[in-house]
């Protein structure tokens, strides 16, 4: 394709000849001369470099890319009539989008319940997550293609992003491992679980120093036998009996039936705090609101008498 600009009218006129039919009757809707017509066709063939169709006795045939192109096509003139309708207030029928960063290090388990109100919305609403390092998403937040950045940490006054951090809530941290596992070491602690296998969250992060700082309290050794990015690889690891894991007690129910876990013990003082990071000093989209209440009166909240 050259550099050019597409030009929509010619892809208008594409889309109308293959919809109608024909030529002939796409010229009446049109208003327009059929050469005139079979002349854009052929520009705009020209300009993509492609071959959109061809024709087959009397009738014109879609190729493959021109299969593709009208699909687009109609994608696009779609969008656009329900454009003219949004804009004089009627109601277009489609989804609201929630376009979602999620830092890496988020436990999976954690962003679907925070997640989740949004889909019981009377609104239907389309879910768009991407995942990546905190600066990858706040820079993605800042040019807005995201909407928000839920995460275990505010957004660092060090980064220069202009982001308003919305506290979601907060909630314990456990220690849970196999129930083989759990019997083994559960006699005597925390003392009994030096040399006890262990499967941690990368350095760096949060969950990682309060896990540092228990140990270091503790003055006990165990055995540290993975470190990973991937909070739910982390969980798989546990499942298998490969060493106790760190989580949120938030989602302690959800560890326990899905994975097969044993809560062995909580950590006393230990904490993990939730964001919802926006580039608006108040939260606007609906279902971000929506997430916001349901985090602050059900998900955090029930974690305090989860025990």
């Amino acid at each position: 394709m050259s550099d050019d600009w597409l030009n929509y009218h010619h892809l208008l006129y594409f889309w109308t000849v293959f919809r109608e039919g024909s030529v002939t009757r796409a010229s009446e809707k049109l208003h327009l001369a059929q050469p005139t017509i079979s002349g854009q066709l052929k520009k705009l063939e020209q300009s993509l470099g492609e071959k959109l169709y061809t024709r087959v006795g009397r009738d014109l045939v879609l190729t493959d890319i021109g299969q593709t192109v009208y699909r687009y096509a109609d994608e696009i003139f779609a969008i656009g009539r329900e454009m003219v309708e949004a804009v004089n207030e009627r109601p277009v029928g489609r989804p609201v989008r929630l376009v979602v960063g999620l830092s890496q290090v988020l436990p999976k388990l954690i962003a679907f319940r925070l997640l989740e109100p949004a889909l019981r919305l009377e609104e239907k609403v389309q879910i768009i997550c991407r995942e990546g390092s905190m600066q990858d998403l706040l820079t993605r937040l800042a040019v807005h293609e995201l909407d928000v950045v839920f995460a275990d940490s505010p957004a660092s006054s060090l980064v220069s992003v202009r982001a308003f951090n919305h506290f979601l809530g907060e909630c314990g941290i456990g220690i849970f491992g196999a129930p083989r596992l759990c019997k083994i070491f559960q006699k005597g602690l925390p003392t009994s679980l030096n040399g006890a296998p262990f499967v941690m969250p990368a350095e760096g992060t949060l969950m990682r120093r309060s896990i540092d700082q228990w140990i270091s309290e503790t003055d006990i050794q165990p055995e540290i036998v993975g470190e990973m990015d991937d909070t739910a690889l982390m969980k798989v690891f546990a499942e298998a009996g490969i060493g106790f894991i760190p989580a949120p007690l938030a989602i302690r129910t959800e560890i326990q039936e899905q994975f097969g876990l044993k809560l062995l013990t909580e950590i006393p003082g230990a904490t993990e705090r939730f964001y919802a990071i926006t580039v608006q000093r108040r939260l606007q989209h609906p279902a971000v609101v929506a997430i916001s209440q349901a985090a602050k009166n059900g998900l955090f909240a029930e974690s305090h008498s989860d025990g």
